[in-house]
């Protein structure tokens, strides 16, 4: 006969589990195991997929950060700490299996459009990662944060999903010479010829090939494929594969707090704040969705602890040198698993504090590398556009213009705010003002007076 714990967690929704040993330990009491049909071992278990899948950000952060000036030693350092921090938070008090980490589109941002927008100057930019993550704290503590994560437009968060991986997509082709710039045509197809897009292509083969076939750490199978073939073939050094951490030093508190009293900025705190929020909260939905964690109707409980959690974070990897820590969509590997609890993101908390041994192995992953996986990130994230409902031209063509203006501007704030202020002009010349609400008009207009006196 099923135990009561078991029909229980049936009862919620949650995926059929292994028969729960009765447990009475510390753990079990914390985290409460039991009550949630699971283990010990099981979320140790749903712990490493999670790590496996996501590992990827600890080689492709770095190199991405990189390139705005920032030392990459101590941004590897920084990304570790910064995820082990995130999910130990995460998992102690919101008890959650959700993982976090620096975000994948939001370390683009801040490297392809802060840091050169601001002059190179990457310590007021992560002066200005740390004020979103103080908004998106207090917003968090504040009646305002389901006023704000329900009023944006479905079809305006697919288009931000889908815009931000289509400008992965870009980087990622472009560090693998796929792509390359024109001076007519603006891009073009890069040289083929050369060994480095060839084993950017087949490192994205496999990464995809892999993925299909649901093999865990899909995407660091590949990268470490492309740079174990790229040392063999003498295209790059191999500098070992363990050692001793790096200095934090050149990014731990570099905050350049001063500059945050130019009110020109607002607007890049506020599109750091509005993709963090629509990030968070679409993963922590999604994921919680897959565990069957959503109450009846549907939604989260402890969801104040978890944007508290996830906020907190943001604070914290910016104070240790790297752009926003967010939730991780790929914290679904660990759900699959069987992990329904804060103890499976612990795990990949101590798992991300082990890897921070490994950076020689980091230094020796050339951009090639990690193009693979931005490129599967990509289209992972693009896929959202499916969700679109195209029988309203007044919803998909704003949702469709930030997809398109994101990568064609290079920039993620232009492409949302042309896309806010498409979408409050075509409700407005439709007769349809009744559709736009406060938060959408605030924010287009924001962007506007932007565009306006920039």
């Amino acid at each position: 006969m099923a135990s009561k714990t078991s029909e229980t967690a049936r009862a919620k929704g949650k995926a059929p589990l292994e028969e729960a040993p009765a447990q009475t330990g510390g753990l079990d009491r914390f985290f409460a195991l039991t009550e949630a049909g699971s283990s010990v071992s099981t979320e140790l278990r749903a712990g490493l997929a999670t790590f496996l899948t996501m590992a990827y950000i600890m080689f492709v952060n770095p190199a991405i950060l990189e390139k705005a000036g920032m030392d990459h030693g101590a941004v590897f350092v920084a990304t570790c700490l910064a995820a082990a921090a995130g999910s130990a938070i995460m998992g102690l008090y919101a008890n959650y299996p959700i993982a976090l980490a620096p975000g994948m589109g939001l370390n683009a941002y801040f490297a392809f459009t802060v840091v050169p927008e601001l002059g190179g100057n990457w310590q007021l930019a992560l002066a200005l990662v740390f004020a979103s993550g103080v908004l998106f704290f207090a917003l968090s503590l504040s009646p305002l944060r389901a006023w704000l994560i329900d009023a944006i437009p479905m079809s305006l968060k697919l288009g931000i999903a889908a815009g931000i991986g289509f400008f992965l997509a870009l980087i990622g082709l472009q560090n693998a010479g796929i792509v390359a710039d024109q001076p007519v045509t603006l891009v073009t197809l890069g040289d083929l010829s050369k060994p480095q897009a060839s084993l950017a292509a087949a490192g994205f083969l496999v990464i995809a090939a892999l993925a299909v076939r649901k093999v865990p750490g899909a995407i660091i199978i590949g990268v470490l494929a492309v740079t174990i073939a790229a040392a063999a073939l003498g295209l790059e050094p191999w500098r070992g594969i363990a050692a001793s951490p790096p200095s934090l030093a050149p990014t731990f508190l570099k905050l350049d707090l001063a500059g945050l009293a130019h009110l020109s900025l607002v607007t890049i705190v506020l599109t750091l704040l509005l993709v963090t929020i629509l990030d968070t909260t679409g993963t922590l939905i999604g994921v919680a969705r897959q565990a069957g964690l959503l109450d009846e109707e549907g939604r989260l409980p402890r969801l104040r602890q978890a944007l508290l959690a996830d906020s907190g974070s943001a604070m914290l990897g910016a104070l240790f040198g790297t752009s926003t820590t967010t939730a991780y969509i790929e914290s679904a590997a660990g759900v699959e698993e069987g992990g329904r609890t804060g103890l499976a993101a612990v795990a990949v908390a101590v798992l991300f504090l082990l890897s921070l041994f490994l950076a020689p192995l980091a230094e020796s992953v050339p951009a090639y590398a990690t193009a693979p996986a931005l490129l599967f990130v990509a289209f992972l994230m693009a896929a959202s556009l499916g969700a679109l409902r195209f029988d309203d031209p007044t919803d998909y063509i704003p949702a469709l213009l930030i997809a398109l203006l994101m990568p064609l501007t290079y920039s993620i704030a232009t492409g949302i705010g042309l896309g806010f202020i498409a979408y409050v002009a075509l409700k407005g010349l439709t007769g349809r003002l009744r559709d736009i609400n406060a938060a959408v008009a605030v924010i287009a207009l924001a962007f506007l007076l932007k565009l306006a006196f920039a």
